[in-house]
């Protein structure tokens, strides 16, 4: 069983009821456990400003899907939860990325682990050291608290 960290976000509709269906539906929709959830944190939008604000929060499940095999899974969650595509960045209910899989790393043309936004995004460093203080990234093993230090 693989241990895996998702990035949740919604800035549509009840964000909140939105990562909490979200969350159901991992669990009850995927061969996957909750094993503990982050709080989650209201932020701004990054690159297109014009949009509501975000909520964001970090589950921890453990699962026996393979990385692409779970991809699918969540891409097919986010429909079945009424996601609508709009344009890269844009306004969304609900989000699910795959940042990191069971401490490896893949760079295939679809998906990379782990995912190459956390170290800019101050608040998923955030949720991750509250996950897991000594949790380091698999690349440079630079742990992810440090990396909070460095942004700010």
């Amino acid at each position: 069983m693989a241990v895996v960290y998702i990035g949740l976000g919604s800035n549509l509709g009840d964000r909140s009821k939105n990562l909490n269906r979200a969350l159901g539906h991992i669990t009850s929709f995927l061969p996957a456990k909750l094993l503990k959830k982050s709080t989650v944190i209201e932020t701004d939008p990054v690159d297109h400003q014009d949009q509501p604000r975000f909520l964001n929060q970090v589950a921890v499940i453990e699962t026996a899907l393979p990385p692409h095999e779970l991809l699918k899974a969540l891409q097919q969650a986010e429909k079945e939860l009424g996601r609508k595509k709009t344009f890269p960045k844009g306004p969304r209910g609900i989000d699910l990325d795959i940042l990191l899989y069971d401490g490896i790393i893949l760079n295939a043309k679809d998906l990379t682990i782990p995912h190459p936004e956390i170290k800019n995004r101050e608040f998923i460093l955030r949720h991750l050291v509250e996950l897991d203080p000594a949790l380091a990234d698999p690349v440079t093993g630079t742990r992810y608290g440090d990396m909070i230090k460095s942004t700010n």
